[in-house]
């Protein structure tokens, strides 16, 4: 029995894959490569975290796919695959409705094809977007995106809810918050920060500096992946996290601890040995001014227990990042 990985050659994706090999899962990945950064990166990032994987390229929006898993026996879904970026999405709308509607609903049909016992998809904490209640609980209100980015993820969580309802197929979405590690995002901060401060270029502070992220290590989010892969939500009638009485749950999956941006913007000094030029600039359409994980469902329900703090993760993903761009 195998796993599906889309979205296999990015950031989370490429460590989940690695992580199912390394206890010894079946797992096929699958990811279209594309441009939105460096392919080069993805292709790297595959090379050195799980060289063993078959990689399948394709567009998770094209319905003729799954066509490249003929004679494959698909049990589990991890799907990963999706455009990311919340500013690059005001620009570029419809990929952002082709990767996130049209390839969600791809997948929703191959698990239900498949008979899949359980997908797991990654939703994004943006659906919360400029809720004030602090922690986000799953059970908060949704239903006012401020980026499209972020209404596209909704929509994902939507249309796996009526798949979970119609079709009784077990689904659990995770709603991430702020990724950071090795072969992150080139458009991330932790990227985007050590170069500019390497480079001696201004780092860009939005909303004068006064943003607060849930920084999560990238392998305390892994293990909350594989957690929820293993523990499909159950048919029973009873409520899951998120409110579904169908069998799907939604958890978070952050650090439970909001970090000031300028904290962060100091560790990567401190890692690079070198003063940060800080810009100010005001808040970027569709950004949050803070995101704040309430991960007591995931911690019961997963055993779900982020251990990397910042004053650790910070200095290994500069000391990773220094390595790989040799500067």
């Amino acid at each position: 029995m195998t796993v599906l990985v889309t979205g296999a050659a990015g950031f989370v994706g490429a460590h989940v894959a690695a992580a199912l090999m390394a206890r010894g899962d079946a797992v096929i990945g699958l990811d279209d490569l594309n441009d939105y950064y460096s392919p080069e990166l993805k292709r790297d990032r595959v090379a050195a975290l799980c060289p063993d994987l078959r990689l399948i390229v394709a567009d998770l929006a094209d319905p003729d796919w799954p066509a490249a898993l003929a004679g494959v026996d698909v049990d589990r879904v991890v799907h990963l695959g999706a455009q990311a970026g919340v500013r690059h999405a005001v620009d570029h709308p419809h990929v952002y409705a082709r990767s996130n509607v049209v390839g969600q609903l791809n997948i929703l049909e191959f698990a239900r094809a498949c008979r899949v016992r359980h997908l797991v998809y990654a939703s994004s904490s943006s659906v919360y977007g400029a809720n004030e209640a602090v922690p986000f609980r799953v059970e908060d209100r949704v239903d006012h995106p401020i980026s499209l980015y972020a209404a596209t993820k909704r929509a994902g969580e939507l249309m796996a809810e009526s798949y979970a309802h119609l079709f009784r197929l077990p689904q659990t979405g995770v709603r991430l918050f702020t990724v950071y590690g090795p072969w992150g995002r080139p458009d991330m901060a932790p990227w985007l920060f050590a170069s500019a401060v390497l480079e001696g270029r201004p780092v860009k502070l939005f909303n004068g500096g006064r943003m607060r992220r849930d920084f999560t290590w990238v392998d305390d989010i892994v293990a909350g992946v594989l957690a929820a892969l293993d523990h499909p939500p159950a048919d029973d009638g009873h409520a899951k996290p998120g409110g579904s009485v169908a069998p799907h749950a939604i958890y978070n999956l952050g650090n439970h601890r909001p970090e000031e941006l300028g904290r962060f913007v100091d560790l990567i000094e401190q890692a690079c040995g070198r003063p940060a030029i800080r810009e100010l600039h005001p808040m970027q359409p569709g950004d949050v001014p803070a995101t704040y994980a309430d991960i007591a469902p995931a911690a019961r329900d997963l055993g779900f227990v982020p251990s990397m703090s910042l004053d650790v993760g910070v200095p290994r993903f500069v000391e990773w990042f220094r390595r790989y761009t040799g500067r």
